[in-house]
């Protein structure tokens, strides 16, 4: 039997429906009138039906799958530095720099994994495709982990008598190129995963329009469900049972998360692909307009270059009306000839109009991506840091029982897992009615409140830390070796407060712009619209590690502990004044913020944008 035939039976996706349909997630099911959808096919080539194709049941499975790749993956996220520290034997800086680099280029890498996917492979192979190379990276960390020869001898590296062994050589190797075929997997899963689940909605339908907008609130409760697994499960068995049980699980978890993907592949819409890259087309722009600055703009905009709308390349264009917005970029769309039958110039001297209003709206967006940086600056703190603030404080909830700090997320988490529901089927309904926006309030709206939120628990945090070495100072414990001594007696609790308002932020925030960018890119870059949201991470990410080292560098000479955040003894240090300032530098960011998405112009939607595409050929379409 085909494997395509057995993911697809209906046994299996009757299964999973009655699974997530008895947990309160009701979808809309398709319509009983067979209705053609304008664009998307089917996975045969042929255009897809409303009634037969994608809606609110198929992306059920795409929420499925996301919520096992991340339950596979959120236990890395906020326990990898306790693995480079106790395993590999990093100190806390170098620990703190490994992990912010490999969640840096996981996120960068969706920019590769985009273009991939709107230009030559498709959403669906790319999401495939990529579920398993992540699955493969989880296989060989399991693999180093349970071998002792591929790690360094055991040791404890906040004991100053001890000798430590850092990890180096083959070993190294192994350990990278494992960690960074699941940064490669999961820039591909980010990339096209949320645009596939688009995918299923028709915008032109007012009631799948508002489903839309739903499906991106329950990614994040999909990204909740799994993250509350991983941070509790997945983390007690990496603590208590050993790594290697804690990645051989985390693999498991990605084997049923690619079934279940593969289980829709009868009821996705599937997006067209061309073989033509939109970030070429963009790029093209801004050098034909170096290229004719000499020229000068006519008055009239409609002598600028577009193609006829009755010609046979009009077929699978779309076209966009002029705006008055960047003027210096319509000089790529000068004509140099008039002449009807003067053949097209190179299209790196002369673009279409709606290649420059596809420029423009990209760099209109530019100022809202750079004031969303900060924010991944914050987080990549709570999941490095403050996980090693956990590490010297009482863990215990009961006499029997205690909570290993890289758990101390699932606060926000489980609270998310409520309030998701709440937000979606109350909120926004009654948003909705007395604003008459269909996503209840707008997009810079939710992202402004988790910017300044980020700001909040950022300050709380500091605060935090300040108790937390001053109860260490009254009971003479600042010199006290985690681990091999008591720990401080401050219950680890207190660190509660920053991930539960930063949770709250991360519903505003990240979906907010997930949604913010798949609303206003161009059809051709819907893929990578959600990389917008994954670069800024990705260069909040790597911001992290620059000011890490910055910071030690500038306060070397003037702190005891040699930097701010230096060295392995964290009472020692300054994480308090650290924390303060990201508070300051959040708060300075909301204010540049405000500033420019008050004068934010939503791209236009309905007559002035037109799509005549019609493309059946099955060479060109995924998957």
């Amino acid at each position: 039997m085909h494997i395509y035939s057995f993911f697809t039976s209906s046994f299996w996706q009757s299964c999973y429906c009655r699974i997530f349909c008895n947990r309160g997630l009701k979808f809309q099911l398709p319509m009983d009138k067979a209705e053609l959808i304008e664009g998307k096919v089917d996975w045969r080539g042929k255009t897809a039906q409303k009634d037969k194709h994608g809606g609110s049941r198929a992306s059920l499975l795409i929420l499925g799958a996301f919520t096992f790749e991340n339950m596979a993956t959120m236990a890395l996220a906020v326990n990898l530095v306790t693995y480079f520290t106790e395993v590999m034997h990093f100190n806390i800086a170098d620990a703190a720099n490994q992990l912010t680099n490999y969640m840096g280029t996981s996120y960068i890498l969706t920019i590769l994994m985009a273009f991939l996917a709107d230009t030559y492979i498709g959403r669906f192979k790319t999401v495939l495709v990529a579920t398993c190379i992540e699955a493969l990276g989880l296989g060989l960390l399991a693999l180093q982990a349970h071998y002792r020869h591929l790690k360094p001898p055991l040791c404890n590296i906040y004991d100053p008598n001890s000798k430590c062994i850092q990890l180096g050589g083959a070993n190294a190797a192994l350990l990278f190129v494992a960690l960074y075929l699941v940064a490669l997997g999961s820039g591909g899963v980010k990339s096209a995963l949320p645009s596939h689940g688009a995918d299923q909605f028709d915008d032109k339908d007012p009631e799948e329009t508002k489903q839309k907008s739903s499906f991106f609130n329950w990614l994040l409760l999909a990204v909740c469900i799994g993250g509350a697994i991983s941070l509790t499960f997945f983390v007690w068995i990496q603590d208590h049972k050993g790594w290697d049980w804690g990645f051989a699980v985390s693999t498991v978890a990605m084997f049923f998360g690619i079934v279940i993907f593969a289980v829709g592949l009868q009821q996705y819409r599937y997006h067209v692909i061309n073989g033509s890259s939109a970030l070429t087309e963009i790029l093209q722009v801004y050098v034909a307009a170096i290229r004719n600055r000499k020229l000068r703009l006519p008055q009239d905009s409609n002598e600028l270059y577009e193609i006829n709308r009755d010609s046979e390349a009009a077929n699978q264009a779309e076209f966009l009306s002029h705006s008055s917005a960047f003027r210096f970029l319509d000089k790529a769309a000068i004509q140099t000839s008039l002449a009807p039958d003067t053949p097209r110039p190179s299209p790196w001297k002369l673009c279409r109009i709606t290649q420059v209003e596809n420029a423009k709206i990209l760099l209109n967006m530019v100022p809202i991506f750079c004031c969303t940086i900060i924010m991944t600056l914050c987080l990549a703190q709570l999941q490095t840091f403050s996980i090693q603030q956990g590490v010297t404080m009482d863990t215990s909830i009961t006499k029997h029982f205690k909570i290993p700090p890289a758990s101390l997320p699932i606060i926000p988490v489980a609270f998310l897992v409520i309030i998701v529901p709440v937000y979606d089927r109350v909120f926004v309904p009654l948003a909705r009615n007395s604003q008459a926006i269909s996503t209840g309030i707008t997009h810079l709206q939710r992202v402004g409140v988790g910017l300044i939120l980020s700001c909040l628990s950022m300050a709380v945090a500091a605060i935090v830390e300040h108790k937390r070495k001053q109860v260490a100072k009254d009971h003479n414990m600042l010199d006290a070796i985690p681990l091999l001594q008591p720990p401080i007696p401050i219950s680890v609790f207190w660190l509660s407060f920053q991930y539960f308002i930063f949770g709250i932020a991360d519903m505003f925030t990240y979906v907010g712009l997930l949604e913010f960018f798949y609303s206003q890119v161009p059809n051709d870059l819907k893929s990578i619209s959600s990389c917008f949201l994954w670069t800024s991470m990705a260069l909040g990410y790597f911001l992290s590690t620059i000011i890490v080292k910055i910071v030690n560098s500038a306060t070397k000479d003037i702190t005891r502990s040699g930097g701010w955040l230096a060295g392995n003894k964290i009472n020692r240090g300054h994480l308090n004044l650290f924390y303060w300032l990201l508070s300051i530098l959040s708060l300075l960011n909301f204010c540049i913020y405000l500033f420019v998405s008050t004068r934010y112009k939503y791209r236009q939607e309905g007559p002035e944008i037109t799509s005549e595409s019609r493309v059946h050929d099955l060479q060109n379409v995924e998957p």
